[in-house]
């Protein structure tokens, strides 16, 4: 790829009443001013225009995109969890929005592939955070404190999240078994007494075949900051409401930097793309039962997007341990690390204890 000099980790921009900072305006499609109230449109194409187009696999591996699919930003890199976060270039001490370490902002910077489109957020910071108070109080063995602290607690993080879309056409070309299912009557021996029992049987026979798929959009997170379960949770996402990136957007937010490499996340996307064929195959086979011998996969048209999703983050520190939680800023959709309450536990054994005594009693009492 060729290089790049310009370093755009900025996405401020000035009101133009009076001056300060505008933020995005989740749902509204605007940026506003919260010093002077002053309203804003999101206006212009950003960097692309048109439709989100997809780039090239190979090129992207070999490095030859071009140069306006590269760029440079400023970002942070934290010392606990290694996320790497777009940081303002005049901020020099900040906290991990992932993990609440501390962490200070050095001069380095990220080259990586430009992102094609972005989901805007559509939740505020207000209603995710009562979707993580409500998502906490459903859960009965986490401590009441945590909640509460919660509710009270700071301002969630609003972070664009870096995601690998990739299309692939496929072909396959398969060998395998079609079982069909019959049954055989056996005599047997139960409790001194023959019965006649069915006992099913399989019936294989050998089969082959082609299947043909087109994956459209598999996602793959492009960060390594959160524990995949938790964002795998927040799905689905809406990507048919992708919109091309504009740096507008991030007014207000923070963008994490991919750390899953291009050829890492096709990697991941291919995994998923072969259990998907696995399970054509077998519906292709049909029958009772299926066995797959040979698997022989061809694929072309491998295209690929960076888009950014978007995710409120909260990392709150209670009673000395660091508890993380992800709202699709989309939909609401929580998810995050499960907090016990050690009494809760101990009480609700207890309530065990007595309801399996009191249920021994009235047994022998009957008997």
């Amino acid at each position: 790829m060729e290089e790049k000099t310009s370093v755009t980790a900025e996405h401020r921009f000035p009101c133009e009443a009076c001056g300060a900072d505008l933020r995005y305006d989740p749902g509204d499609d605007q940026l506003v001013c919260d010093h002077c109230g002053n309203i804003q449109p999101v206006s212009g194409d950003g960097p692309w225009s048109g439709a989100i187009r997809e780039l090239d696999f190979r090129k992207g591996v070999n490095e030859q995109l071009a140069a306006e699919d590269i760029e440079e930003t400023r970002v942070v890199t934290c010392p606990n969890c290694g996320a790497q976060t777009e940081f303002d270039s005049d901020l020099h001490a900040a906290e991990c929005p992932f993990c609440a370490t501390p962490v200070v902002t050095d001069t380095g910077t990220h080259r990586h592939i430009k992102p094609r489109g972005l989901l805007p957020f559509a939740w505020e910071e207000a209603q995710a955070r009562d979707a993580v108070t409500d998502w906490l109080g459903g859960l009965w063995f986490a401590p009441n404190g945590l909640a509460e602290y919660a509710r009270k607690g700071r301002k969630m993080n609003g972070i664009y999240v870096p995601y690998w879309t990739f299309d692939a056409d496929t072909r396959t070309r398969y060998t395998g078994q079609r079982g069909t299912h019959y049954y055989e009557t056996r005599t047997v021996m139960r409790d001194g007494k023959r019965k006649q029992v069915r006992v099913r049987k399989t019936r294989w026979r050998n089969v082959s075949g082609r299947v043909a798929r087109f994956f459209d959009d598999v996602l793959v997170l492009a960060s390594k900051s959160l524990p995949k379960r938790y964002t795998d949770g927040l799905e689905p996402w809406d990507l048919s409401a992708l919109e091309p990136y504009k740096p507008e957007y991030l007014a207000g937010f923070r963008a994490e930097g991919y750390q899953v490499e291009l050829v890492d996340g096709f990697d991941e996307a291919r995994a998923y793309m072969d259990r998907m064929i696995r399970r054509d195959i077998k519906y292709d086979i049909g029958g009772d039962d299926q066995r797959i011998g040979s698997v022989n996969t061809d694929i072309s048209d491998v295209t690929f997007k960076h888009i950014l999703l978007p995710v409120w983050l909260a990392a709150y520190k209670y009673r000395g341990k660091s508890y993380r939680f992800v709202v699709n800023g989309r939909t609401g959709r929580v998810q995050g690390e499960r907090p016990y309450s050690a009494w809760k536990i101990a009480f609700a054994v207890i309530i065990g204890i007595i309801v399996a005594l009191a249920v021994g009693f009235v047994i022998a009492e009957n008997q």
